[in-house]
């Protein structure tokens, strides 16, 4: 008889499409599950169900989707560009104008057009400090230097041509030679201009900031300290921060490739090098960065900084040379001739 009704239960179940678990099943004696009651507990399981799981999401961070933009955060190590500073533009066509590729100037047809370098120089005086505080240290670099080079320009083409007597001309220098124009003007670098707002002279600039606030000695590859045939050749377009290691690399190059400043005599065991270089000139200052005590020991210490510096410009055979031979640093006597294009031959 028990068996009978078991399988007459069994059947009634077979009716029911969806099977509950026992957890949700209706109490026996309130008799057998009908499917419409099935699928109200079903419903019920799935609406539990999606409950827990939206909770279940709402406690942990979703990550953004492949499409979705997620803000970045900056890198604790990682430098912001600074943005373009356009001022420097400002001395873009004086120097592309009247400066070819090899440096030399055009001081005839410069002078013709000083009212451009003054325009130039009073933009200088009246820059805002407050704009200037605000640049990068590269573009602060750039700016001094373009001022430099730009002043420079403007107390060579105020005394072109160069004058001189004919007892000078004999027993001194040169009729070219640029120390005439030094001489005629009580010094090249003690003349004043205006700056932000503050005086200054090619002097306190340098010793200011290329020799004090800086420490970067490249730039003196970059200054038209004196304006002749052995300084450095100037850049035919302004200096810029934000490329302003490319420029300097640049003009260390150019400059030691020239044999004014750099070269060596194998057969004597001579190494040349530019008067500039010398300690007592711009020499020291590449012991900050460049002093090195495990080569060019026969060197004083600024000698070998000098050295040590040259071997990231020249090529393998010479480094080779200035770090393995035996050899005598001999200076370059200096040539004083004006970087005037009208000389070249």
């Amino acid at each position: 008889m028990t068996f009978i009704k078991q399988k007459a239960k069994n059947k009634k179940l077979k009716s029911v499409k969806f099977e509950v678990p026992q957890l949700f099943a209706s109490p026996p004696s309130q008799g057998p599950v009908y499917p419409c009651e099935s699928r109200r507990f079903a419903f019920l399981l799935f609406i539990i169900s999606l409950t827990v799981l939206i909770f279940i999401i709402g406690c942990h961070p979703v990550k953004p989707e492949p499409n979705e933009v997620e803000i970045a955060q900056p890198e604790p190590n990682k430098v912001v560009p600074h943005p373009i500073v356009s001022f420097h533009n400002k001395c873009a066509g004086i120097l592309t104008s009247f400066v070819d590729n090899k440096g030399m100037v055009n001081y005839k047809t410069l002078k013709r057009n000083r009212s451009e370098l003054r325009k130039l120089l009073n933009e200088f005086a009246k820059l805002d400090p407050n704009e200037y505080s605000s640049w990068s240290k590269e573009d602060k670099i750039a700016f001094w230097l373009n001022t430099y080079n730009i002043k420079m320009l403007d107390i060579v083409a105020g005394n072109y041509p160069i004058k001189s007597s004919r007892w000078e001309r004999v027993f001194r220098w040169h009729p070219s030679s640029v120390r005439y124009i030094d001489k005629n003007v009580g010094g090249i670098h003690k003349q004043k201009f205006t700056i932000k707002g503050e005086e200054f002279t090619l002097q306190r600039i340098e010793k200011r900031f290329f020799y004090e606030e800086f420490d970067e000695p490249r730039v003196f590859f970059a200054i038209l300290s004196y304006p002749t045939l052995s300084a450095p050749p100037l850049r035919n377009e302004p200096y810029y921060g934000h490329k302003l290691d490319e420029q300097l690399n640049d003009q260390a190059k150019k400059f030691l490739s020239s044999s004014r400043a750099f070269r060596i005599d194998r057969k004597r065991k001579r190494v040349y090098l530019s008067a500039m270089l010398q300690p007592t000139w711009y020499g020291k200052e590449f012991s900050s960065k460049y002093a090195i005590d495990k080569k060019f020991k026969d060197q004083k210490p600024a000698t070998r900084a000098v050295l040590n510096f040259i071997t990231k410009c020249i090529s393998r055979q010479n480094i080779s040379f200035l770090e393995r031979e035996n050899y005598v640093v001999k200076y370059i006597i200096y040539d004083w001739t004006i970087n005037d294009s009208a000389l070249k031959k």
